[in-house]
């Protein structure tokens, strides 16, 4: 049954909903292994250490959408890039971007900053374009990252955003990402 308008998703008062959740819970048990094979640890340790990230961050991702991470976008925040007149990636932060293997690298970067100057200033970096503005409205945030997103060929939920600020954090919901991770917690400040 679907809800109508003015319903708040809240509990079922439906006689038997407590059962039909606990057959939920035990099916959705049964149907996902106890332990993963230790062969598929394994690969996702190595590939969250080809995308920079810790495994606990990798494997979260992992489990919340069931994907590979093939981008990984960054802000200008982020990559601590924040005047026109220096668009270059601080040493440390590009040397840890020049270590991603198998992921695209974005960037999207906010004004005064032009995308096609950072570009030029970090050939390190795979794809960079204009960051959505603070005034946009939710939507207009939603389709700007989703042209982005979808201009190279990715879905949503194989994106991650590392972001700097809750603006930022907001684009991983906006864009429906894998996620969002903290510029400190991925470049190890």
């Amino acid at each position: 049954m679907i809800a109508g308008i003015g319903h708040n998703q809240g509990p079922s008062l439906e006689r038997g909903q407590k059962w039909r959740a606990f057959q939920w819970q035990k099916a959705r048990e049964a149907a996902m292994p106890s332990a993963i094979p230790l062969m598929v640890v394994k690969m996702r340790v190595a590939r969250a250490r080809e995308l920079g990230l810790d495994y606990k961050a990798y494997a979260a991702v992992r489990q919340a959408t069931g994907r590979d991470i093939l981008a990984l976008l960054f802000s200008s925040n982020a990559l601590r890039v924040v005047r026109a007149g220096a668009p270059h990636i601080p040493l440390r932060e590009a040397e840890v971007l020049d270590k991603v293997q198998r992921a695209q690298k974005l960037a999207l970067v906010h004004r005064p900053l032009r995308p096609d100057s950072v570009a030029q200033a970090n050939p390190v970096l795979d794809h960079v374009a204009e960051a959505p503005k603070f005034t946009d409205s939710w939507s207009a945030m939603r389709d700007h990252l989703g042209q982005v997103v979808q201009g190279r060929k990715l879905v949503g939920d194989q994106v991650l955003i590392i972001g700097d600020t809750g603006l930022e954090r907001d684009w991983a919901t906006a864009s429906k990402a894998a996620g969002y991770v903290e510029a400190a917690r991925y470049f190890g400040a």
